[in-house]
Parts: C-alpha cells; sequence; structure tokens
C-alpha cells in the first residue's frame, strides 16, 4: 500500500543540497520556507494520526481482532512502530493526550507473551529520563503489571523486559522507588539473580547497584535478604558483564555515603576473599590482549580489596590494576587532521611569529630623535600643530 504524506525523499535531497559546506548559507526564499515548514508539519500530523489509528486497535478486545483475522505477529510489528514513535519524547507524552497508554499499559496482560514483551519495550521507551510520562504510568497503576510480569511470568524474556521497563520507571523517580520497595521489588531482584538467563542477571543487577547508589540505607535490606552470599557466586560467573556488576554491587555493599568502609561483614567471610584471590590469579595469568578488556574487572577487585582489607591487592603490585597509557588521553586526531584552517593558524604559534616579524618596522641607520629641548622649541614655534589652535 502506498504511503500517503510529504515527499521526505525530496526533502533529503533538499536539506543536503542546502547544508553540504560547498556553499556560504544563504537566505531561504518565502517559497522554500513555506514548503519545508509544511513538510514538517504534515509529518508531525501523519504521526499522530496514525498513532490514534493505533490506539484505536489497542482499545478494540482480543476477540474481535481475532475475528477480523488479526493476528499476535500484527500486534507485535504495530508496538513495534508505536516504539519508534514514542522516542520522541513529545509524541511519548503526547500517547496520554490520544488515549493510548491505558490500552498501551493493558497489553502487558495480553494472553501472548510476545505482545506482553513488546508492550514493556515500548514502556520503558516512553519513560525512560521522561518525568512527565513517568508520572503518567505511575497515575495509571503501570508498576502492577510490570511488577507482576517480572515477578510471575513463566516466560523469562518477559520477565527480563517488564524488569528493563520497571528500571527505567523508577530512575531518578522518588515515587517510583518507594513504591517499587513497598512492592517488596528487592525480593524479586534476589530470585533474578537466582536465574540462569545472563541477561535477566545483568539488568537486576545493574537495577540494584542503581538503588544502592540512590539509598544507602538499602543495603541493610539486601544484606538481610542474603544479596552478598548471591552477588559472591555471581562474582565468579563466566560472564564478564556479570563479574563486573556483581562486583560493583558488593563494593557499594563496602561502603557508605562518606567513603568510610561499612563490610557488611564483608571482611569477615572467607568465601569472598577466596574469590577476589582468585580473580587475581585469573587476571595475572590473562594475556596482554584480554587485559584491556578487563580494566573495569581489575579496578573493582582492587577496590573491592582495599575497601573490605584496607591495604592494596596483589594487583598494584604487579602493575595490573593501570596499565602504561591507559590513563593517557586519546591522541587528538581530529584537531590535528580536521580543524578549520583559521583555527589552525591560531594555533600554530610559529606562524604568529613569522607574522609578526614580518609587520616589525625596520631598524633606521642615522640620526637619532630630536632632544625634549628641541622639541619644545618646535612645539613653541608651531603655534598651529599645539593643542586647541587648530583651524577650524
Amino acid at each position: 500500500m502506498a504511503k500517503e504524506g510529504p515527499d521526505w525523499d525530496g526533502l533529503l535531497k533538499w536539506s543536503l543540497a542546502n547544508s553540504d559546506g560547498t556553499q556560504p548559507p544563504r537566505q531561504l526564499s518565502e517559497e522554500d520556507r513555506k514548503w519545508f515548514m509544511e513538510a514538517m508539519q504534515a509529518q508531525t500530523m501523519d504521526v499522530i494520526k496514525r498513532m490514534k489509528e493505533i490506539t484505536l486497535v489497542m482499545q478494540t478486545p482480543e476477540q474481535v481482532l481475532e475475528a477480523q483475522g488479526v493476528t499476535s505477529a500484527d500486534i507485535e510489528g504495530m508496538l513495534e512502530e508505536l516504539q519508534e514513535h514514542v522516542e520522541s519524547i513529545d509524541m511519548a507524552n503526547d500517547l496520554h493526550s490520544i488515549g493510548g497508554l491505558v490500552p498501551l499499559l493493558g497489553y502487558l496482560k495480553n494472553s501472548h507473551s510476545g505482545i506482553r514483551s513488546k508492550a514493556s519495550e515500548v514502556v520503558s521507551t516512553i519513560v525512560q529520563n521522561n518525568p512527565k510520562s513517568q508520572q503518567l504510568v505511575m497515575e495509571a497503576n503501570g508498576l502492577e503489571p510490570l511488577l507482576h510480569n517480572f515477578t510471575s511470568d513463566p516466560d523469562v524474556t518477559v520477565q527480563t523486559k517488564a524488569l528493563g521497563a520497571i528500571s527505567s520507571l523508577i530512575r531518578h523517580n522518588k515515587p517510583g522507588i518507594t513504591a517499587f520497595r513497598l512492592a517488596n521489588g528487592y525480593a524479586g531482584l534476589r530470585d533474578a539473580l537466582g536465574s540462569e538467563n545472563v541477561r535477566f542477571q545483568r539488568k537486576a543487577l545493574n537495577l540494584l547497584h542503581y538503588l544502592l547508589h540512590e539509598n544507602h540505607s538499602d543495603c541493610n535490606i539486601v544484606t538481610e535478604l542474603g544479596f552478598p552470599r548471591i552477588m559472591m557466586h555471581l562474582a565468579s560467573s563466566d560472564d564478564a558483564e556479570v563479574r563486573e556488576a556483581a562486583l560493583r554491587g558488593l563494593l557499594e555493599l563496602a561502603h557508605d555515603r562518606e567513603g568510610e568502609t561499612s563490610n557488611n561483614g564483608l571482611a569477615e567471610d572467607e568465601k569472598l576473599k577466596q574469590i577476589l584471590q582468585d580473580r587475581i590469579k585469573h587476571i595475572s595469568l590473562m594475556a596482554s590482549e584480554d587485559l584491556g578488556a578487563a580494566k573495569e574487572e581489575r579496578q573493582l577487585v582492587d577496590s573491592l580489596w582495599n575497601a573490605c582489607y584496607n591495604e592494596p591487592s596483589s594487583l598494584q603490585g604487579k602493575g595490573l590494576v593501570v596499565l602504561p597509557g591507559e590513563d593517557a588521553p586519546p591522541p587528538d586526531v581530529a584537531s590535528k587532521f580536521f580543524e578549520p584552517p583559521l583555527r589552525g593558524w591560531a594555533a600554530n604559534p610559529s606562524t604568529k611569529q613569522e607574522s609578526s616579524v614580518k609587520k616589525e618596522a625596520p631598524l633606521l641607520l642615522g640620526m637619532g630623535p630630536p632632544s625634549a629641548t628641541t622639541q619644545v622649541e618646535r612645539n613653541t614655534s608651531s603655534g598651529s600643530d599645539a593643542p586647541g589652535n587648530a583651524e577650524t
């Protein structure tokens, strides 16, 4: 089916032709300006119109759609399109205005796991770094079905997507964090860490670290729930991201807000010490080309050892915490090869010196300047040159 709307190929060609940098900028004619504004306005109207059409489908009962031949794959494709539209914060906020947010949240309870999963992805996009939509989803009780899918859905992919949406919803959102805590969300994170799914573990560890960093008083809660032992186990995971996230969480537990050690029993735990020693041994045996990829893990292991035992790890003595050149800034390739000519000239002192030398007045050989007495006599004898005696 042919798409109606503005000529986007023409708009792209026009934009490239007028901004390729080969010609100085020019004033848009009234005709060009009118055409451009109409094209942009048409696109905005088209997106809103399409979002209203998607909203109408989401509001239609599932059995009615099935009777009309609409499949779950069709709905997933529609939600994927909606996700692209709501990547714009304005469009994300408009979804509620046109009545689409509530039926979208309803899809979190759909009988098809693929639809539940995709609906969580759309919600995550809507609320990410968007306080207004975070508030709207909270007011629409959107956290409840997300928590249910996170903790109880039989499909681990649905659980993972729901956790991702929860993470986006409660970040920088104090009411959301409070609601998550009251809904026993930490117990859900603990269960997620016990999963065999690596992606699920990563998301749980990352959200856990964020919560502990923002609310360090919650360290007592996670300690009581047995998180330290679980994270110790994950610190030996075969997945590098899981290992690093687990070490990061343990390090957060090992420090309080003021930077003083508050080990929560970590320093006395022989299992943690053995795990760290094993990681140090493994890192020490790494090939040089593998050490770069393990940079963060090396620093985390050393920092956690220092926090628990008040001394640097043996990685420092071996020079493996920071390798030579790792802290050096990258070469300034951009300014060297791509800087504008004027900027390059201004940054080249030798050029300026040569220029200033050329502009210096030549040294004249001959009689020196007149004495002060002679200058007074000249001024006295030439009254027309004195201040205030100029001809009018």
